[in-house]
């Protein structure tokens, strides 16, 4: 079976055993607000069409992924340790062929790599998560020095599109004045923030600065991503990692 054409398959320095990939909406068998590779469950698809996607993401995997329930928190699990989807934002792989995986539709997707290739990570990276510490905390989950960490931010809302509220602003600078950088005046009370910009920031407060990826837009590229900011209703991207013997 061949890979649909615009599945991302990142570009970045890790080790030749790592593998990673970030399928877009495009390769599957979905129809309307869904079309056509939605692989979310929590949203009102047909269950068997996203059993039927899923399926399909399997035959490019070594193993089923390592699903969690999202809940734009800062929690991180060890991926081997996950049977049934747990509530988590990040999980963490240390054995060959385990497949951390998260899902998005505008929050930003970001996969994590130990430099001798022998633990990975997917983390979800909404506002919420990031300001809180999802990456920081995925960070140390990898029991690795920052230095030894390569980082790789996938597609998210862009900064042209995502506007936000002065709490959001000021959730990020509560923990880092450097964040306001990030944040661009857009009407009265509203910001355009960059999430890629914050990502980074966060990134290197937990000193990582192998960072790689960032500015694919979801928003504004409706034929190949899913944006639930954009469509209200919409289907579910994967970000995934693993790596083999």
């Amino acid at each position: 079976m061949k890979r649909p054409d615009d599945w991302i398959v990142p570009e970045w320095p890790v080790p030749a055993r790592v593998r990673a990939l970030i399928t877009t909406r495009n390769g599957g068998r979905g129809s309307g607000p869904y079309a056509s590779m939605n692989l979310g469950q929590r949203v009102e698809d047909d269950p068997a069409v996203v059993a039927a996607n899923r399926g399909l993401l399997r035959h490019f995997l070594p193993a089923e992924p390592k699903w969690l329930n999202q809940v734009h928190g800062t929690i991180v699990v060890g991926a081997e340790s996950v049977g049934e989807p747990v509530a988590a934002d990040a999980s963490v792989a240390t054995t060959p062929g385990c497949v951390s995986a998260i899902m998005v539709a505008d929050c930003l997707p970001v996969l994590f790599a130990e430099r001798s290739g022998g633990a990975v990570a997917a983390a979800h990276a909404g506002w919420r998560g990031l300001a809180a510490g999802i990456l920081e905390n995925t960070v140390h989950a990898l029991d690795a020095k920052p230095q030894d960490v390569l980082a790789y931010l996938g597609p998210a809302i862009g900064p042209a599109a995502f506007e936000v509220g002065n709490e959001v602003r000021e959730a990020f600078m509560a923990v880092d004045p450097d964040a306001g950088y990030a944040f661009r005046p857009h009407k009265p009370d509203k910001w355009l923030a960059d999430l890629f910009i914050l990502a980074r920031q966060r990134l290197a407060r937990a000193g990582v600065s192998n960072v790689f990826g960032g500015g694919q837009c979801t928003y504004s590229n409706p034929a190949r991503f899913f944006s639930h900011r954009r469509d209200k209703v919409s289907g579910r991207m994967a970000a995934l990692i693993w790596f083999e013997d």
